[in-house]
């Protein structure tokens, strides 16, 4: 059968989006006359700009207003007929859209194996599967241009969007911004929703005299972040998609687990990356608020911890 429309629903999260391009990367090779339709999120779209093949792109904003499964009937009209959908969620909603679309094969995510692997062979193992195909797994891909910075730039990453649990203390990203900012200068990063933990680091970097930095939690588009976190030089982080984002430019990354399972969701294929946990015995709990109320897995790491990898 000859392959000219695909329907492909990447998650919504931008750090998992980030996770399916290899999978992706692999049906456009697979399939490399044929005009993809994109749905998403409208972060986790964004991260997708300048894709080959990609014809369109649509935001789900079926959530917004009005009856939710007749917005996803009249999403699926919209999409319009197509050779195969395949989508990375494995919602209820996602599994009524595929229901709706008109398409020859329907496939919605699935894990298909128990053991702990990367999240990104997953991705690629149900695309593999469902079309019956054997490709490996590539690095991950984003279209975007790095951002040239005048001087050696740190990044710091104190959100995470999933919830508190994954967070890092803003004092101790703090500590390590001070005292590497003799030899680089500083970025913080985050979303709209981080904006205040931002200010509390760029209050201590003040204090400390400091003032070779950028506070752009709220200020930077997608496109911006991906670009700006792409030039940098070095970047300490949670586990976020902007971490995912440097792992797809081989940023030298120290990446901060603790509730989370880094052996599935650390960065994928990324040579310049360092993992720093204290690997609890509470720990990954998975949870977006420690449900113990003691947060041991994030506060027993101190800047001393992170500093002490970076000096290796």
């Amino acid at each position: 059968m000859k392959i000219e429309k695909i329907f492909i629903e990447i998650p919504t999260w931008l750090g998992d989006a980030i996770m399916t391009t290899p999978a992706i990367e692999n049906i456009i090779k697979t399939y490399p006359n044929a005009k993809i339709t994109l749905l998403g999120s409208y972060v986790s779209t964004q991260a997708f700009a300048n894709y080959k093949n990609i014809e369109k792109v649509i935001v789900d904003d079926t959530k917004m207003k009005g009856n939710r499964y007749v917005n996803l009937y009249k999403l699926s009209k919209k999409i319009g007929k197509v050779d195969f959908a395949i989508s990375f969620r494995r919602s209820i909603s996602s599994k009524l859209l595929l229901f709706f679309i008109k398409a020859i094969k329907k496939f919605n995510y699935r894990r298909l194996k128990k053991n702990q692997i990367h999240q990104v062979i997953r991705y690629n193992d149900f695309v593999n599967h469902v079309l019956n195909l054997q490709n490996e797994v590539g690095d991950l891909k984003l279209y975007y241009k790095p951002f040239e910075y005048k001087k050696p730039t740190l990044g710091i990453n104190p959100g995470a969007t999933y919830g508190s649990a994954k967070r890092w203390y803003p004092q101790e990203f703090a500590k390590v911004a001070i005292n590497l900012a003799s030899k680089y200068d500083i970025v913080i990063f985050g979303g709209s929703g981080e904006v205040d933990i931002a200010r509390d680091i760029e209050e201590l970097l003040k204090n400390s005299a400091i003032s070779n930095y950028q506070n752009l939690a709220g200020k930077t588009t997608v496109s911006e972040l991906i670009e700006k976190i792409a030039g940098l030089d070095i970047f300490i982080t949670n586990d976020s998609g902007p971490m995912h984002i440097a792992a797809a430019y081989k940023v030298e990354t120290y990446s901060i687990f603790g509730p989370t399972r880094y052996k599935e969701t650390n960065q994928w294929n990324n040579p310049n990356e360092h993992i720093i946990t204290k690997n609890l015995n509470c720990a990954p709990c998975m949870k977006r608020v420690c449900p113990l109320g003691h947060h041991d897995c994030m506060k027993l790491i101190k800047a001393e911890d992170v500093l002490k990898v970076i000096n290796e």
